[in-house]
């Protein structure tokens, strides 16, 4: 099978004294779940492409559907997959030797399938280009390892740590917090290394069992796979050790939520970073790009905070922004220029969830900043103190972000205007979903009070 040696060292390394058995061949959905077909080595190495029905980006995450075919119907046409060779990996927890390979969608004539979430982030990296700048994105992960949850009507718990004792809270940076769980991470690294991923460092957040991993900076197409794939490989390590890994942004009531905070910066022709100038200072365009996250990313949260549970994060005083101020080195605040030689000076996004579809988390980010530099907009004062004392505006709900984005079409000309008319569809089918859901709370305090 020459076509092995296409793939990255990483992968041929893994294979090597091996025979390969499997190639899972995968798309990301609009939840950025992986979907796609298991088949032969023998059968990947002699087949350029697959498909699959184009109805899967029209899926809930609970497994339904929105009626986003448009007007040629329910039909569930094909779409034509093919592998970017550039994306194997290895799968190192199945019990056979296996690859995955990330796979881009199209139509019958060729074009890019608008509403694929890798699609919609070439789209906005592509415009990026079209002006001469090369996108860089460095993207932080933060999760939770917790307890196995079987019954959606209980709580969901923190993990039972080696000592026997419940991973504790507000143990942020504990070094002796993360050895509770070291046999999870070691399986993290080991992962990682075998698919060639570069972990820049794992710490302890504030959240009981609740962990970051930074990446390192690089293309965002590249960083969106690299997230994509993370995913997967925590949730397989966790469950080697008989606990879940959730990405969920808020799954423990009083515990901080998961961020997937995105930091920006881009290069000229020359490689030299557009936000610095030749003496070392900010430039016009830093805040131009600013001033677009500040004026823009409202009308994209229903990308950065896809479900009902993402608002749970919003919440003053828990590590989660709750305005959109900027500031030097200020955690409080939306949008955080973090402390930098003037060569790395850079824009941290810190709106998006972690339960966001990470080319889509992205692609929204960029799109915001890129209207700013288009539009010329200029940022807000620099917040000084504490962001929580000022006034809230980001949507507190799910219903209220579709709005936002619905009506923001200067920012559909660039994820794309089909895909922001499935989405949509998509995402209100899905908030249906849900308010027909009788919670808890309401049989406790309704139930016989009203």
């Amino acid at each position: 099978m020459t076509w092995i040696t296409d793939c990255p060292q990483a992968a041929q390394d893994y294979l090597e004294g091996h025979r390969l058995d499997e190639v899972e061949c995968i798309i990301s959905d609009l939840p950025g779940i992986a979907r796609g077909k298991a088949v032969p080595a023998s059968k990947f190495a002699r087949q350029s492409q697959f498909f699959l029905p184009n109805s899967i980006y029209f899926q809930t995450i609970t497994g339904d559907w929105g009626e986003a075919a448009g007007p040629e119907g329910f039909t569930e046409p094909d779409m034509i997959l093919k592998p970017d060779m550039s994306t194997a990996s290895a799968a190192p927890w199945t019990g056979d030797w296996t690859l995955q390979v990330i796979h881009d969608a199209y139509t019958r004539q060729g074009d890019p399938i608008p509403f694929s979430p890798r699609n919609v982030l070439k789209r906005v990296v592509g415009l990026y280009h079209d002006i001469g700048l090369e996108p860089i994105v460095a993207p932080e992960m933060e999760f939770f390892l917790v307890a196995r949850n079987l019954d959606p009507a209980q709580a969901i718990e923190p993990m039972m740590g080696r000592s026997g004792r419940p991973a504790a809270a507000r143990q942020a940076y504990s070094m002796s917090a993360v050895d509770e769980y070291g046999p999870v991470i070691d399986d993290i690294y080991d992962f990682a290394e075998a698919q060639g991923f570069e972990i820049d460092g794992i710490t302890q957040e504030g959240g009981a069992g609740q962990l970051e991993i930074n990446l390192r900076h690089g293309n965002p197409v590249k960083l969106a796979d690299e997230v994509f794939y993370f995913k997967r490989l925590i949730r397989e390590a966790a469950l080697k050790h008989d606990c879940f890994a959730t990405f969920m942004a808020k799954p423990i009531a009083g515990e901080p939520g998961s961020a997937m905070h995105i930091h920006h910066s881009f290069l000229d022709q020359d490689g030299n970073n557009i936000f610095s100038d030749e003496h070392g200072g900010a430039t016009e365009v830093f805040y131009h790009f600013i001033g677009g996250l500040q004026t823009h990313l409202p009308s994209t949260i229903a990308l950065l905070a896809p479900y009902v549970n993402s608002y749970r994060r919003y919440v003053k005083d828990h590590a989660a922004p709750i305005n959109l101020e900027w500031g030097h080195d200020n955690r409080t605040t939306g949008i955080r220029v973090p402390i930098s030689d003037p060569d790395a000076r850079r824009v941290e996004n810190r709106l998006a969830g972690m339960d966001c579809n990470p080319y889509l988390g992205i692609a929204a980010s960029l799109a915001a900043g890129l209207l700013g530099m288009r539009q010329k907009l200029h940022p807000s004062a620099e917040y000084r103190g504490d962001a929580y004392d000022g006034e809230e505006d980001i949507p507190r709900e799910f219903g209220k972000a579709v709005d936002l984005f619905d009506a923001a079409t200067d920012l559909h000309d660039i994820l794309g205007p089909e895909f922001a008319r499935v989405y949509s569809i998509v995402k209100r089918a899905e908030y249906d979903e849900f308010l027909e859901v009788i919670s808890p709370w309401e049989r406790e305090h309704l139930l016989l009070n009203v």
